[in-house]
């Protein structure tokens, strides 16, 4: 586990604690606040009804004296007995205030507690209604409902009617509804918690073990692979690394084997200019060694110059630095001068090459150069992958719109195994025979570059087929694309066309050479 990980983890950087600060933090408050709300209109609601009941209470007794008044004249005595045989004493202590706003009578017989300034009096006197409801806490600490109402018969010395009930059965009731909902709230916040906990759990340990695994990766082993326990998208992850690091182990072997591929190629040529420039600066009057010693040193610097070429063109690739000139081509002329080149070679090597040339093709709008490039590159791996007796055949066609090419061999073959990669970065089928493996990766990405294809066909100890399509240009259409060209402002980056024939040439007279005894 590197370092940096570690940090962030003791940091509180970890998935853990960003869901308990995020997702549980901002549900627990807003479960939270549901309580507290459920709590707040519970409370009301209760509060309102326990209100509303004792006010309905004084309301029947109100109505009671007031009818009384009519057939009575002894208000007060009716007023002092309906107080004192009050049914519901128990729980509602009724009470008569008088018109100095003392209370005379009350139904429990006992006076009111010291301290209470029955505010609910003062307020029904001022009140349209006459009438007036209050909740309160007494001075003994007891909390009430207090309901008042005027009453002013003629005769009569009470003024109001007054009714005290206690709050404590209603607010016991309130708290335990409080409670019942602090613990549902309780419960769905830890069973938030651990759900979570276990969702996280099955999340974060094969998070961590991937984090070691990668940054292992990032130090370039790739011998581990990640264990996938589930398939889900955290399996599909695994799947993904594992295919990743696959990838990377074979190029990183492939890139392994192209340094070793090219630094070989690189120390062949340099070896052998070496040792004829030791020989030329030596030797005196033999005009054919040093003519001889003068084209080898000549070939391979063109050896090593193609290399080179390659090379910085697969950089270009690789950068997106890639520029085309596109220009309306005669494309037999580039294919035509191809083989050409590679006549003489093919003769010194003992191989037949085979040109079925048409009469006429379509034009093509592309890059003549690099479309040689890429001619060049396909004819030299068939010779190069060919022996002595056997074939190579070049033939061109138009078919469905497209200029069809095909080069083919009667060579070694790929294998099946290797077929699929030939075209990869850094790939060589075949480690006997020269090259740096890059060309014809370089030669697809140019033809796919002017809308073609190559494809490629082979069987091991059969031979090759190599098929490049691309898309030709209507009759109507070519002083159009003429016109169009000039306007395209790149720069040429390809091999030239004297450059790869002074190389073949140079090639061929080694090959001579080499063959002397």
């Amino acid at each position: 586990m590197s370092l940096n990980v570690r940090k962030n983890r003791a940091a509180g950087h970890s998935i853990t604690q960003h869901w308990l600060r995020n997702s549980l933090g901002i549900v627990s408050l807003i479960l939270l606040i549901v309580e507290a709300v459920l709590i707040f209109i519970v409370r009301n609601y209760y509060y309102s009804s326990v209100k509303q009941y004792v006010t309905s209470k004084m309301n029947v007794i109100t109505a009671a004296v007031m009818n009384s008044s009519r057939d009575t004249t002894n208000y007060n005595a009716e007023i002092r007995s309906m107080v004192e045989s009050y049914a519901e004493k128990d729980k509602i202590e009724l009470m008569a205030i008088t018109a100095d706003g003392g209370v005379d009578v009350t139904s429990s017989g006992f006076s009111p507690p010291e301290g209470d300034a029955m505010e609910d009096y003062k307020e029904a006197k001022t009140s349209a209604a006459g009438t007036s409801a209050r909740i309160y806490t007494l001075s003994t600490g007891e909390k009430v409902v207090a309901v008042t109402s005027v009453i002013s018969p003629k005769g009569c010395e009470y003024e109001a009617l007054r009714m005290l009930a206690s709050m404590k059965n209603v607010d016991n009731q309130i708290l335990v509804i409080s409670g019942i909902i602090t613990v549902i709230v309780a419960a769905i916040i830890l069973l938030m918690l651990f759900s979570g906990m276990f969702f996280i759990k099955s999340i974060v340990i094969p998070i961590r073990g991937i984090a070691d695994i990668t940054h292992n990766y990032a130090k370039g082993d790739f011998s581990k692979r990640i264990e996938k326990e589930s398939d889900d998208e955290l399996g599909e992850l695994c799947d993904s690394i594992n295919n990743m690091a696959e990838e990377l182990s074979n190029t990183e072997q492939m890139k392994n084997e192209f340094i070793s591929s090219v630094s070989h190629e690189l120390r062949t040529p340099l070896t052998a200019i070496k040792g004829w420039t030791e020989t030329v600066a030596t030797m005196y009057g033999d005009v054919e060694t040093f003519k001889k010693g003068m084209r080898v040193i000549n070939s391979e610097t063109e050896r090593l110059s193609q290399m080179v070429e390659e090379l910085l063109d697969f950089s270009r690739i690789q950068d997106n630095r890639l520029m085309l000139i596109m220009d309306t081509i005669d494309i037999l002329a580039e294919l035509g001068e191809t083989v050409l080149i590679y006549q003489e070679r093919a003769r010194a090597l003992g191989i037949t090459l085979n040109y079925f040339e048409p009469e006429m093709l379509p034009f093509v709008y592309g890059d003549k150069n690099r479309l040689r490039q890429v001619f060049i590159n396909i004819v030299d791996n068939a010779i190069k992958y060919s022996d002595k007796g056997d074939t190579v055949s070049v033939e061109a066609y138009e078919e469905d719109g497209e200029i069809c090419i095909s080069v083919s061999d009667t060579g070694m073959g790929i294998s099946k195994e290797d077929l699929p990669r030939i075209k990869q970065k850094f790939f060589k089928a075949n480690h006997t025979r020269r090259g740096s493996g890059i060309g014809l990766a370089v030669a697809d990405e140019i033809i796919q570059r002017h809308g073609g294809s190559i494809t490629i066909d082979s069987e091991q100890g059969v031979g090759t087929t190599v098929m490049i399509t691309l898309p030709c240009i209507e009759p109507k259409d070519k002083s159009e694309k003429t016109e169009s060209a000039p306007t395209v402002d790149v720069q040429v980056i390809s091999t030239d066309a004297s450059l790869a024939e002074g190389t073949a040439e140079s090639n061929e007279r080694n090959n001579f050479d080499e063959q002397k005894p």
